[in-house]
């Protein structure tokens, strides 16, 4: 064939003295065979390519069908058969007449490969070991193993872990004993109107509970449940705590503290720091500001500037000095945190419709906070039986100005009780002057005989006749 050449062998080139010898028409010749033996140099170079990648992948496919054979089908090793062979085998080129020839071998090789039996030569009986470029049959004992055909391997499967257990089927069946042992855990709502749902299912929640947190009225706020379930206690609870602690709060407070105020948990650290330095700043102790945030859970909540203004507001309305006005909000601070706009209102019913002049309403003020904050109906009700059927001044309901947190019902029953005995007198300048704040502040028993002078049984008889 071919003289003994191979045909994939370049021909050497012609010597100066025959390019020499060669005529026009000889040159031109003997250029076209040059070009035409460079292109089939060029594509067989790239065909030796493509033989050499395809053998590349034949041999790792070779590898990863041994690692799963040894995995899957430990006793099915045999020994290697003439198919094997293929993985390190080759074609004599002279028996390969074209370059179709050779890539139709090549793919054929890859294909075996893929489907044949690429495991180690096992052992004889004997312990000796068949050689894998040996041609001899097999022995007569020696079981010769079929080929095995195993799936097409695609991506997908190639880069499979083969260590992984493949999951359970919904369809297989199990014994009763497994299926008693099965437990379903119920599946978290999207959606619910309760923070119950997700307490075994949040670490968050369970220690808030832990902590006497009352979730039941923190769902009740609005985005509070949400707040919790986004938070992490060790990263965003437990410095919060650490704070509160630091400020004042003590630990049997921290579940009632946050149960009225949830939203603390997702302030930033360093604005509430800074809100405790401005009232430092502002001359406030310790104990007070550990006093005015219990009391006022929402107080940390307010910017320096709203805390600033807050302060302002009720030096400038009501003329106090600093040191009246410190006293003032320590003793009712959540002034700092309502609205003021029913704070406004109360000094204009106080001015305006009771008749009090502003340094009584200050007098009335400093004495008895809550006023700001009471009821309009309820003052207005208090006044006009205190003054218009009582008798009451100005000047003494300045002097006594407690009278009006106590309950109307109460102010009445006593009045009228002293006045069926003759003994009610509120004037300090006359004798058996009864005073505003033994009248509503005594218990029964000690109104009756002390101020009375009448047994608890007479009065409660009083009382049934009305």
């Amino acid at each position: 064939m071919n003289g003994g050449k191979d045909p994939f062998l370049p021909a050497p080139p012609l010597p100066a003295t025959e390019w020499s010898r060669l005529g026009g028409v000889g040159r031109r010749h003997a250029r076209g065979l040059g070009r035409a033996r460079e292109r089939r140099e060029g594509k067989d170079a790239v065909l030796r390519w493509k033989m050499a990648l395809w053998a590349r992948q034949a041999s790792r496919w070779c590898h990863l069908l041994k690692v799963a054979c040894a995995a899957e089908f430990p006793g099915r090793l045999r020994g290697c058969s003439s198919t094997a062979q293929a993985c390190h085998g080759f074609a004599p080129r002279a028996l390969l007449s074209s370059p179709n020839d050779v890539l139709l071998w090549r793919l054929q090789a890859y294909r075996h490969v893929s489907v044949g039996s690429c495991s180690p030569p096992d052992s004889a009986k004997d312990g000796s070991f068949s050689s894998p470029k040996s041609n001899l049959p097999l022995p007569v004992k020696q079981e010769q193993a079929k080929p095995e055909t195993l799936p097409d391997l695609n991506e997908k499967t190639l880069y499979e872990d083969w260590d992984d257990v493949p999951p359970l089927s919904a369809l297989e069946e199990i014994s009763e004993e497994e299926a008693v042992q099965i437990v379903a855990e119920p599946l978290l709502p999207l959606h619910s109107s309760t923070l119950r749902d997700y307490v075994d299912h949040s670490e968050t929640l369970a220690k808030l509970v832990h902590l006497g947190v009352d979730l039941s009225q923190v769902e009740k706020r609005q985005k509070a449940g949400q707040l919790l379930l986004t938070l992490d206690f060790e990263k965003d609870i437990r410095k919060i705590l650490l704070f509160l602690k630091d400020v004042g709060v003590e630990d049997n407070q921290l579940g009632p503290f946050l149960t009225k105020n949830p939203y603390i948990l997702g302030e930033d650290l360093e604005a509430l720091e800074t809100r405790v330095a401005y009232l430092k700043s502002k001359k406030f102790g310790k104990a007070e500001i550990a006093q005015m945030v219990s009391r006022a859970p929402y107080l940390l909540l307010f910017s320096v500037e709203r805390l600033d203004n807050r302060l302002g507001f009720f030096k400038n309305e009501l003329g106090l000095s600093v040191k009246k006005t410190k006293d003032l909000v320590i003793r009712l601070p959540r002034l700092l945190t309502g609205k003021l706009e029913p704070v406004k209102e109360n000094l204009q019913v106080c001015q305006i419709e009771l008749g009090f002049q502003r340094n009584e309403i200050q007098q009335i003020v400093f004495k008895t906070p809550k006023i700001l904050t009471a009821s309009k109906k309820r003052l207005r009700q208090t006044f006009d039986y205190l003054h218009n059927i009582m008798g009451i001044p100005h000047q003494m309901l300045t002097r006594f100005p407690q009278v009006f947190n106590s309950k109307l019902l109460r102010i009445r029953e006593r009045h009228m009780f002293l006045t069926f005995l003759g003994r009610a007198q509120y004037d300090p300048a006359q004798p058996s002057y009864i005073s505003l704040d033994q009248l509503v502040s005594l218990p029964d028993e000690v109104f009756c005989t002390e101020i009375a002078k009448a047994s608890i049984q007479d009065f409660e008889k009083f009382l049934k006749t009305l």
